[in-house]
């Protein structure tokens, strides 16, 4: 036997549970299929490694889906102001020059998606299958058939891929990527401070890679060194107090003096991008269809608005009597998506290319400009509101309004 749904979202991350909750309501009926859930929260507990900067369009999103009381509840981290600097080139964004009160949240990923967790029993139309693992996709251009490994089985007119970089629903459905690796590794760190709570986060550029600097709450922070795969793997076998000691030499003074390293870890850096968003009756969303480089913190921000606007483009074509597995219809999906996420991704590249060369010419180009952008006040405001989701073509939900009507 067979259960019959208009959409299976196959992952129950921040994107495919974002997208299952603004489909409540809309007379679609929806399977969220996750593995496994994440552990439960307890203010106790030390921060996670794996955090997102959250922008102000993303906190629209989730406040709109029910989510964002649940994070605030728990705990993440305001931050005012933004600094990125090189040797002389430095400018500083902070929220009161354009009459915000934040720039946007440092939130754990654990947290963010246990908030939305919490809302799905209950929602109409909705049902959250978890723990629950997909055996086997049979994608089909009418519909989809799904085995699950407890011997359910799914039938959807409408498959959506939110389950990651190597995301199976996509490779059932046959799309394809382009793909290529950086030079270097992330190695993370979750530190308590000699500093007080801050209320800034930092970026600057070295000769080696970029050393980023991410405010949790209370003496907490999380640390982001990007480096070489082989100085990484070294990094990360060093003894807390060697490791410390590298720290105290190769981060800045604005750092200040770490008193413990609380975890530690490291992920590979890979650029991503699906070939097409959408095929008749499968589409993909977040990690999926895009994988960016993390310098400015926005992957998860442009995967709550590939969520966002899907949902609305399906809203409104379920109000039509429209199919909403048609390409017709996906097309407007991957319309207002697509271009906008290559632009956020090949700014990413852009900044990573540029100040991850040595040659100094270039670096007196890029300390000039990091120099002008300090000085320019509107271009300045501009960027940030572009970055904090407040300007540009938005989803209903990032600027607050519902998908009805």
């Amino acid at each position: 036997m067979s259960e019959r749904y208009d959409i299976a979202i196959v992952g129950g991350g921040m994107v495919g549970a974002t997208l299952a909750c603004a489909l409540e309501g809309t007379g679609l009926r929806v399977a969220l299929i996750e593995g496994a859930l994440p552990p439960a929260f307890s203010p106790e507990q030390p921060h996670d490694l794996r955090v997102s900067a959250v922008s102000i369009a993303s906190v629209s999103i989730l406040n709109s889906v029910g989510a964002w009381a649940g994070v605030v509840s728990r705990r993440c981290c305001p931050f005012r102001r933004m600094r990125v600097w090189e040797d002389r080139g430095d400018v500083l964004f902070a929220s009161e020059d354009i009459h915000e009160e934040v720039l946007g949240y440092i939130v754990e990923n654990r947290v963010l998606q246990l908030a939305l967790i919490d809302r799905l029993p209950g929602l109409s139309g909705v049902d959250f299958l978890c723990p629950a693992k997909t055996r086997k996709i049979d994608y089909g251009s009418q519909g989809s058939r799904l085995e699950l490994e407890d011997g359910r089985v799914i039938e959807a007119r409408l498959l959506v891929a939110a389950d990651g970089g190597q995301s199976q629903a996509r490779q059932a459905a046959g799309m394809g990527i382009s793909s290529w690796d950086y030079e270097h590794h992330a190695l993370v760190l979750t530190v308590e401070t000699a500093y007080p709570q801050q209320d800034i986060t930092w970026q600057r550029f070295t000769p080696h890679g970029p050393q980023a600097f991410l405010p949790l709450d209370g003496r907490n922070a999380s640390l982001v060194w990007y480096e070489a795969p082989e100085r990484v793997k070294w990094l990360l076998s060093l003894p807390d107090e060697a490791l410390l000691g590298e720290l105290g030499r190769e981060f800045p003074a604005e750092l200040g003096e770490i008193k413990s390293i609380v975890s530690r870890g490291f992920f590979p850096l890979r650029r991503q991008h699906a070939l097409r968003y959408y095929k008749e009756g499968a589409v993909l969303v977040g990690d999926a269809a895009h994988t960016i480089h993390p310098l400015a913190g926005q992957g998860v921000n442009i995967g709550l608005l590939d969520a966002a606007a899907l949902a609305e483009v399906l809203a409104k074509a379920k109000r039509a009597g429209r199919d909403i597995g048609s390409s017709a219809v996906l097309r407007e999906y991957e319309g207002m998506r697509r271009n906008s996420n290559l632009l956020m991704m090949t700014a990413m590249d852009f900044f990573y290319r540029a100040f991850g060369n040595a040659n100094v010419p270039l670096r007196f180009v890029r300390n000039l400009g990091l120099g002008l952008a300090e000085r320019i006040t509107p271009a300045k405001k501009l960027v940030m509101r572009y970055a904090m989701g407040l300007d540009g073509s938005l989803p209903k939900l990032a600027r607050g309004e519902g998908l009805r009507g």
